[in-house]
């Protein structure tokens, strides 16, 4: 094999100028980030008018665990860039292992979410209180999210697997989707943990 070959194949694809993915998740996402912008603005509202009681309940979130998580799933997000490339590059064993990892890191971050459920609710912070109702409603929302990409990851791990049918854009797709996971957690992270 020449060097030449050698080089061409280790170069990125050039840039095609369209869209990751197809279009169909592009529609599903801004959806979804039509919906959690509701979610966001009518929280924000409640914090307008109820600002002491936001801020009293806010005490209660562990920050050092809710900086974990967004490490956690913008870590797995780097992962998911790291298995399109490969799948652009010709690398379906790679991108599986780089799937892998991020589905892992999602799953890491679910159980830490859950976690926190599990110590806010022992100590006693329901929603009956209105800071935690919100916290509930969006956190619970997104680990809907992060469940539903999980299960996609499973799916693109099948589908890498079987040479007739690997495609770029199913990939891109997920990864979109999983990208748009983080975006929406990063987000929910500021408003719930760091917004004072």
């Amino acid at each position: 094999m020449s060097e030449i070959s050698v080089a061409r194949r280790a170069e990125p694809p050039a840039p095609s100028g369209r869209l990751p993915g197809d279009g169909h998740i592009w529609v599903m996402v801004l959806g979804d980030l039509i919906i959690f912008g509701g979610y966001f603005v009518v929280f924000m509202l409640y914090r307008s008018w109820n600002p002491a009681e936001f801020r009293q309940a806010q005490q209660h979130l562990d920050l050092r665990l809710g900086l974990v998580n967004t490490i956690v799933l913008l870590t797995s997000s780097w992962f998911v860039v790291r298995a399109v490339l490969a799948v652009r590059h010709g690398q379906p064993a790679r991108a599986v292992q780089w799937i892998r990892a991020a589905a892992a890191a999602g799953l890491i971050f679910a159980v830490l979410e859950g976690s926190q459920w599990y110590v806010e609710i022992r100590a006693g912070h329901t929603n009956s209180d209105l800071f935690f109702a919100f916290y509930y409603v969006l956190t619970g929302v997104h680990l809907l999210h992060v469940l539903i990409g999980l299960i996609a990851f499973g799916v693109l791990v099948r589908e890498l697997r079987d040479p007739r049918r690997r495609r770029d854009s199913v990939v891109e797709s997920g990864a979109v989707y999983w990208h748009m996971v983080d975006l929406l957690w990063v987000i929910i992270f500021a408003l719930l943990y760091v917004l004072r």
